[in-house]
């Protein structure tokens, strides 16, 4: 059987992924004084200043729906049998520049398919919300907001 697909944790992006575990949505942020700025994805050195220096930033874990597709049928086998279902890019309210890449879901341990398609438009606010896929990868998702 296929499996789903599952992000790759690296070094630069692991601080990410242990917030998501702690229910927590955070971005990276360059430390520097002169600086500041938020940044996705992770990475050792800030593209506006070069600095090295860095922070994990939390957010409010609240966005928008900038983007979505519900592909028909579903382009890899493992995910047969959660179609349909949406692939979303949510921008974050807090840092409208950052735009994540997720599952509307009807809640945190929801499957994939459990939001009907005609619910989800251009802009509609939403919730992070976190699902443990594994004992190691908690996921973040995002819900409707009512």
């Amino acid at each position: 059987m296929d499996s789903l697909l599952l992000p790759v944790v690296d070094e630069d992006g692991a601080p990410f992924w242990e917030y998501a575990a702690r229910s927590e949505l955070r971005v990276q942020a360059c430390a520097s004084p002169d600086c500041g700025r938020l940044r996705f994805p992770p990475r050792p050195c800030c593209p506006h200043c070069r600095s090295f220096e860095s922070e994990w930033r939390a957010m409010s874990g609240r966005g928008r729906i900038w983007s979505y597709v519900v592909p028909h049928p579903p382009l890899l086998p493992a995910y047969a049998a959660q179609a349909p279902y949406n692939a979303v890019v949510v921008e974050l309210t807090d840092a409208p520049h950052i735009r994540l890449v997720g599952n509307v879901v009807s809640g945190p341990d929801a499957p994939l398919n459990s939001v009907d398609p005609a619910r989800l438009r251009i802009g509609a606010p939403v919730k992070a919300v976190f699902a443990p896929v594994s004992p190691e990868l908690t996921m973040v998702r995002w819900q409707l907001e009512r």
